[in-house]
């Protein structure tokens, strides 16, 4: 599986934001009913000014998740949560049969760090994270880090699972304020999204 290309995403994250009157919604945005406040990973997010949670989804290069995703509030950093998402990659591989090594995980700067890296090394994948410059007015001394352009531009597929997951609308508006029953209807739904797969949609 050297070609693969693995693709994980949650510097973009899905806020689940409480409605405000009748305010619109971006489109990496979700509504949360009314009153919906005391649910579980819900907190507020100081740089978007919403209240919400994240996933981080780890798809392959045709849209199909392939682990089960870490949920965590908004304010929590991508860098923090993503040994998690490679924990769960790497059960499901190990479960399923499905060699990755070798393959490319597909990162942006959100979780450039030399820990992130390590732990991709460590599993036998080749990391492409784009340099997370950090304010720097000068270029990092020291040599430079992998970094494919080619190969990241396909991380954008990602952004096509979301969209996909927007077609179901109990995600799109929230109203389980358990967020194990929440979490289940994700599943749920990335399950049908990896069925289109084996029914040639």
């Amino acid at each position: 599986m050297a070609d693969a290309v693995i693709e994980a995403q949650a510097a973009t994250p899905k806020f689940e934001m409480k409605r405000h009157g009748a305010s619109d919604y971006s489109n990496d945005c979700r509504a949360v009913s009314p009153g919906s406040y005391s649910a579980s990973n819900i907190a507020g997010s100081a740089y978007k000014h919403q209240k919400g949670e994240k996933v981080i989804a780890i798809t392959d290069n045709h849209g199909s998740v392939l682990a089960p995703v870490p949920v965590a509030p908004v304010n929590e950093t991508d860098m923090v949560l993503f040994p998690e998402g490679l924990h769960a990659l790497k059960q499901v591989a190990k479960e399923v049969g499905l060699d990755l090594k070798g393959a490319y995980l597909n990162l942006d700067g959100g979780f450039d760090s030399a820990r992130n890296r390590k732990c991709i090394f460590n599993a036998e994948l080749i990391p492409n994270i784009k340099e997370n410059p950090r304010n720097r007015k000068t270029t990092k001394r020291g040599r430079k880090r992998l970094f494919n352009e080619a190969i990241h531009a396909l991380r954008l597929g990602v952004e096509r699972t979301f969209a996909w997951e927007d077609k179901f609308k109990r995600l799109l508006l929230r109203f389980e304020r358990i967020q194990q029953r929440h979490y289940g209807m994700k599943l749920m739904a990335y399950t049908l999204i990896n069925l289109r797969a084996f029914c040639g949609a």
